[in-house]
């Protein structure tokens, strides 16, 4: 039986922000199987590395050194480059104002750590793959908040 590799040339590339090298690490093994993940610590090298990586998504924790999530979703919101870059907050932060600041500041989706890896994957694929997927889940609900569409902005606990 011969193996085949899997070609991460063709695979969509994600970028996950987060400061806890052990929710890198699940990010990568939840999500690996699909799509490249490349993973940063802190928010100045993440916003370097989408320069010379072709990015297909964005996951950003709220909380990261040096340049906070929201603020790094602000600026790469700004830059014309990476204006339809899909942005999606996966952050321990379950308030109501962090929600707001974050779709402010142009994220697209908003999940809530703990996650379900299964909740994380039906989102991330929504972005990558599907402009027509709607996402529902038995254990988690998707709500409106301020008017958003469901399936594009509140996914969470």
């Amino acid at each position: 039986m011969q193996d085949i590799a899997l070609n991460t040339d063709i695979l969509p590339t994600i970028l996950a922000v987060n400061s806890s090298q052990t929710m890198q690490e699940e990010i990568k093994a939840i999500l690996s199987d699909y799509c490249r993940v490349i993973v940063s610590s802190n928010a100045v090298d993440a916003l370097n590395l989408i320069y010379y990586e072709k990015v297909s998504l964005l996951l950003l924790d709220i909380v990261v050194p040096q340049l906070d999530g929201i603020e790094m979703c602000r600026t790469v919101r700004n830059m014309s480059q990476f204006y339809s870059l899909p942005i999606i907050m996966l952050t321990a932060r379950n308030k109501f104002v962090d929600r707001v600041k974050c779709k402010l500041a142009g994220a697209n989706a908003y999940i809530t750590k703990p996650c379900e890896p299964q909740n994380l994957c039906e989102v991330v694929s929504h972005y990558l793959y599907s402009e027509s997927v709607e996402i529902t889940s038995s254990s988690r609900s998707v709500k409106r908040v301020m008017g958003l569409e469901p399936t594009t902005f509140t996914l969470g606990r």
